[in-house]
């Protein structure tokens, strides 16, 4: 898949916008004719399409409205794609209101400051290759217990589809630029997630999604403190995930 690699996200998010806003459904390329099929069936190409860029940092980015039927969207592009944020606290009282044990979350904590402490205050910081070279074990527990079908299934929608204080799921991903993407739907996304249940790695992960500190700030670096008591959710294989899923299901060929 070729890469419009000299914008960043958000030029790429207004460019799409931009481009479907106020064109009729027949006017558009064939990949966004195929995404807005799929999104509304039997739709009347003589239709106006209208559509925005979300700036409130919701799962969404782009809002389409045919006909009155809003349609919400998530634009990617590139690799390592962060799917989430969050302060560290919250991502806690996540896992407690999921039903996880105290000493599951005690070990993710120590995995994520990696300095000896669940708080953060410990002065020996190690890096993540390191803490893992250490304490595999405790991570592959970690990973027992949070790759669940119950755990996956929280995971896909405060992760990606919905946000940890929203009620709006979204309708699906284009990963990609505006003359050439992949457009997986909701369902299509949970598929794949949830088949990975299995997915064996060094790192903490919910399926393909894996978890950590946004820095680990090995040299106290003031300025990068504060991300250190967040965590973030990277989906590495995206890009790869999508591939596989859209062959398997003969929607491309290799």
């Amino acid at each position: 898949m070729k890469e419009e690699l000299t914008i960043n996200g958000f030029q790429n998010e207004i460019i799409i916008a931009k481009y479907l806003n106020n064109k009729k459904v027949k006017e558009v390329n064939p990949i966004f004719k195929d995404l807005i099929t799929k999104l509304y069936r039997n739709i009347d190409e003589e239709s106006i399409i209208k559509s925005e860029i979300d700036y409130t940092k919701k799962k969404y980015d782009l809002i389409i409205n045919i006909d009155n039927v809003i349609k919400r969207i998530s634009i990617k592009k590139g690799i390592n794609n962060s799917v989430h944020v969050e302060g560290i606290s919250s991502f806690i009282h996540f896992l407690i209101d999921s039903g996880i044990e105290k000493n599951v979350i005690e070990e993710y904590l120590k995995y994520h400051y990696a300095d000896g402490t669940t708080n953060g205050i410990g002065k020996k910081r190690l890096s993540s290759e390191k803490y893992k070279e250490q304490n595999q074990d405790k991570i592959d527990y970690i990973n027992s217990k949070i790759n669940t079908p119950y755990m996956l299934d929280r995971a896909i929608n405060r992760f990606v589809l919905q946000g940890k204080n929203s009620s709006i799921k979204i309708d699906g991903i284009i990963y990609g630029t505006v003359n050439d993407f992949f457009f997986l739907t909701k369902e299509e996304i949970r598929d794949i997630i949830m088949s990975q249940i299995n997915l064996k790695s060094s790192g903490v992960h919910f399926g393909p999604l894996f978890c950590g500190p946004m820095t680990r700030n090995l040299n106290n670096n003031p300025k990068y403190e504060s991300k250190r008591f967040c965590i973030q959710i990277k989906w590495y294989s995206l890009h790869d995930d999508i591939i596989k899923y859209l062959y398997k299901n003969n929607v491309i060929k290799m």
